[in-house]
């Protein structure tokens, strides 16, 4: 069997396997501790279609300046969200917070 021959089939191989497989993507919505509740409605549908397109949705809470005195706002915020998505969507952690920013992933309900 010649050796370019068997090389070009196992690149053709691998490039349809590339070809079928699903990338999935994280989609961040990046909110503040102190959001309104019409605000908040327009990211849940937001995110409610991104999750149903079958991607994972990472919610962003950004405390600037003095917000870092709210951060227990910002759980609660977080908390909410996770509430009004628990129909499709579940939570892999809880609400994290890494330096400024405390986030939670939600992926789809299997």
């Amino acid at each position: 069997m010649n050796y370019g021959k068997y090389k070009f089939e196992q690149a053709k191989k691998e490039k349809e396997a590339r070809k079928k497989a699903k990338v999935l993507e994280v989609k961040e919505i990046r909110i503040t501790p102190n959001i309104d509740s019409h605000d908040l409605d327009f990211k849940i549908k937001n995110a409610k279609r991104f999750i149903e397109d079958g991607n994972k949705v990472r919610f962003t809470v950004r405390f600037r300046g003095r917000e870092m005195n709210y951060i227990k706002q910002g759980e609660e915020v977080l908390n909410k969200i996770i509430e009004l998505l628990q129909d499709v969507a579940v939570p892999e952690k809880k609400p994290v917070l890494e330096g400024k920013n405390m986030f939670i992933i939600l992926a789809k309900k299997a």
